[in-house]
């Protein structure tokens, strides 16, 4: 559950709450918790929501890579 860990630790380094985090992701905060905790996954859009709040990469998230940078993206809308 590393992955999850690394979740808790961006949203805290970005110094958001899980109230601020459902606010920028859509995500109910109550399954948000269940997700940092290990108790849910989330889905493929899910991630790539919580990725674009954190300003990170997916794979970062998915424990990939150790490099909290995103990489250079596309224009997104929402």
């Amino acid at each position: 559950m590393e992955e999850m860990s690394r979740l808790k630790a961006l949203r805290k380094e970005r110094k958001l709450t899980q109230i601020q985090m459902q606010l920028l992701t859509g995500i109910d905060q109550s399954d948000y918790s269940k997700i940092e905790t290990g108790k849910r996954y989330y889905s493929f859009e899910q991630c790539k929501q919580i990725a674009l709040a954190l300003n990170t990469s997916m794979d970062y998230l998915a424990g990939l890579t150790d490099e909290k940078r995103p990489y250079p993206r596309n224009e997104v809308t929402f």
